[in-house]
């Protein structure tokens, strides 16, 4: 089916209904689910090489305040150099800002580095609509922990060393990880990241965030405050939009402690 002319498409599509992909058609889905806020889910019909033709027929997710259509250079610009593995719905944006030398460079002042694997998901995207912050339900994000990365963790924060996590993703996974096993220390391992951190919250791992300049009533901006307060990062957001910082995925950065 083509689905066109409407400011919200979505909303023309059912349970049941069956979408195709690509011109002649790469892809067949049929609509199982429907979420909340327009959400669909969807389920594929097996073909052997459902990646290709995916990397053929499909576009780089790029978020909704990015007002423009992807282009070529997205696949790799919206991407980090440390991508690793399939699954997130976009890019773990604060890791956008490293590159191999940068990388080098950390590694060479002898800073360890533990890399875990995450999925951003769809809350990421979507604004708090309750009247109370407590009532918001952000959607569950996986991730795996390595035991090498636990270790290098666990053994930072055992020697009183700084946590710094890129991106608020990876703050969300560490802390989920640490209340999981009811400890100050995370388990390795892998599941789904769904603590809801404003600001109250008693941070068991991270001492510290890189992170970009995020959207107004957003769970992220809420993370940033828990985490730097919230009147030192309001004053940081109004400096920045005084001197005209880019924000959003492709803006600029900050370290928040």
């Amino acid at each position: 089916m083509g689905v066109s002319g409407s400011p919200r498409p979505g909303r023309k599509i059912g349970i049941g209904e069956h979408i195709f992909f690509g011109d002649p058609v790469q892809l067949e889905a049929e609509v199982i689910e429907r979420g909340s806020f327009g959400e669909r889910r969807i389920r594929f019909a097996p073909v052997a090489d459902f990646f290709s033709r995916v990397e053929r027929v499909g576009h780089v997710p790029l978020p909704p305040y990015i007002d423009r259509e992807d282009r070529a250079t997205d696949r790799d610009r919206y991407q980090t150099v440390y991508a690793r593995e399939r699954g997130a719905v976009a890019a773990p944006t604060a890791g956008l800002h490293f590159t191999p030398e940068i990388l080098e460079r950390i590694r060479e002042r002898a800073i360890e580095i533990a890399e875990v694997t995450l999925h951003v998901g769809l809350g990421t995207f979507q604004p708090v609509r309750v009247e109370k912050v407590e009532d918001h339900k952000l959607h569950r994000e996986w991730y795996e922990i390595s035991i090498d990365a636990a270790r290098i963790i666990n053994s930072a924060k055992e020697q009183k060393r700084r946590v710094i996590a890129v991106g608020t993703t990876t703050v969300r996974t560490l802390e989920h990880a640490a209340q999981y096993a009811d400890s100050d220390r995370v388990e390795a391992g892998s599941g789904e990241a769904n603590v809801f951190i404003y600001p109250g919250y008693r941070f068991r791992v991270v001492d510290a965030l890189l992170t970009n300049f995020h959207l107004p009533e957003s769970t992220l901006l809420m993370l940033v405050c828990a985490l730097g307060g919230k009147d030192f990062v309001m004053k940081a957001y109004r400096h920045a939009v005084d001197a005209g910082y880019r924000f959003y995925s492709y803006g600029d950065c900050m370290f928040v402690e």
